[in-house]
């Protein structure tokens, strides 16, 4: 079995006080790598470039956006995005709609054939997170799931309180986070 890579350097002077905070860092600075994502899908076979799953999956979790919409949330400028849905438009995976809230502008969103590749790309990912916990028990992974569903209901409404009211500094040695 491969080693796992460390690229925690001990000597950094920022880092974390949080161990968990840093390895949730760790991974998805891997995973939305999109070096990371292109290697294992050409080594995979896959047909479809990184950006095109990234925008069908974002599609298949949202539902319909607004190209400006897609740009934010990808991180990415409104020429790119113009790219992206072209190509996907041309493959028949995506259709525009006029915006119910501004007619002026339209929502891209999957058309059938669209939610179908979206499904291919949560299946490669469901691929991938099974590779990862070969090897675990079913109790281990049970109480990882129940855990990790448990954090992620807890950051989003954590987030909505920080988007209210900003960050609350609570940080003290004594309840520090491994």
């Amino acid at each position: 079995m491969p080693v796992a890579r460390n690229d925690r350097d001990p000597e950094r002077e920022t880092r974390y006080r949080s161990a968990l905070l840093t390895d949730l860092s760790r991974l998805i600075y891997l995973w939305e790598s999109p070096q990371f994502q292109s290697e294992v899908l050409t080594r995979s076979g896959e047909p479809l470039d990184q950006s095109s799953h990234q925008l069908l999956r974002l599609l298949g979790f949202s539902g319909p956006l607004r190209p400006s919409q897609i740009a934010e949330r990808l991180k990415t400028g409104a020429s790119n995005v113009s790219k992206m849905l072209r190509r996907l438009e041309d493959n028949g995976w995506l259709q525009r709609t006029p915006d119910p809230a501004d007619a002026r502008a339209s929502l891209v969103g999957l058309t059938p054939a669209g939610v179908e590749a979206a499904q291919h790309v949560f299946d490669l990912g469901d691929d991938m997170i099974a590779q990862v916990l070969t090897g675990w028990n079913a109790r281990d992974l049970e109480q990882f799931t129940n855990l990790t569903r448990r954090f992620v209901d807890d950051a989003y409404v954590a987030a909505e309180v920080m988007r209210a009211r900003g960050l609350t500094r609570t940080w003290t040695s004594d309840n520090s986070t491994s």
